[in-house]
């Protein structure tokens, strides 16, 4: 990735609906040529989708956790689609160290999170810590110093 690559990126981090005609403007570069570069950010997996970033507590998630999951084995929560697929359930780390995996959950209420850390529980055992906040969200990526 050169200086180009990282300064498409960086105007799609912070409006990914740019036209490429407008994107082109930004970096001082051909639409033909921005539209290249942005293809093979893509098909090299650089780029992996567009969103929305969406405000958890507006959107009437007010209940945010990490849960840290001890299993193991067959039971192991990471062999488990349909465990993973479940809406609730917004990010999935495996981890080193005595944990599995970390869970980062976000939920309408707290018999919400009670019932999924139940139907957490025969896959291995659940610990949780609730959010307060988030002093620092989502950042875009920059290139290395």
């Amino acid at each position: 990735m050169d200086a180009m690559d990282w300064a498409i990126l960086g105007e799609l981090q912070a409006d990914a609906r740019l036209s490429y005609s407008e994107l082109s403007r930004r970096v001082h570069l051909s639409a033909p040529a921005v539209a290249e570069r942005v293809r093979r950010l893509e098909e090299t997996g650089v780029i992996s989708g567009y969103h929305a970033h969406v405000d958890l507590g507006r959107a009437g998630r007010t209940v945010r956790a990490l849960i840290r999951m001890d299993c193991y084995g067959a039971r192991c929560v990471l062999r488990h689609e349909e465990v993973l697929a479940r809406p609730e359930i917004v990010q999935v780390y495996r981890v080193t160290g005595d944990t599995c995996c970390l869970l980062v959950v976000a939920l309408d209420s707290m018999t919400d999170f009670e019932r999924l850390i139940d139907g957490l529980s025969p896959y291995g055992r659940p610990s949780s810590t609730m959010v307060l906040s988030s002093p620092v969200g989502w950042r875009p990526v920059t290139p290395p110093a």
